[in-house]
């Protein structure tokens, strides 16, 4: 049974990185390295296939070595939390035009504390 959810939670994760591909206010490489990791505890043959994808594959090996986040997807991440302010400036009432600015300062502050790979 938790084989199964661990599936589950996996092609969830990965679904999430798909959306996260289309909007600049969401991760997908975070969602993708989720995905693995529910894999490996689920479907090796799922896990071997994002480890063996060009673009997500070296990301997966770097943070499972490492905890390393790549110089590109630090500034992506800092990139979408940019975007994600300004809507958030033009949209969102006072004081929730704050939150994506706290979360810019506390998950973007650990990203860019991680080393780089």
């Amino acid at each position: 049974m938790r084989r199964h959810l661990y599936l589950v939670a996996g092609f969830v994760s990965l679904g999430l990185a798909v959306i996260g591909a289309l909007l600049p206010v969401m991760p997908t490489t975070v969602f993708v390295i989720l995905a693995a990791w529910c894999f490996a505890r689920s479907s090796p043959k799922l896990e071997r296939r994002l480890l063996d994808h060009p673009t997500f594959g070296p990301h997966i090996l770097r943070w499972r070595e490492r905890g390393a986040i790549s110089r590109k997807g630090k500034v992506a991440a800092t990139i979408a939390f940019a975007v994600s302010i300004l809507v958030g400036a033009i949209f969102a009432p006072w004081p929730w035009s704050l939150a994506p600015v706290a979360a810019a300062l506390v998950i973007g502050g650990w990203i860019w504390s991680r080393p780089e790979g």
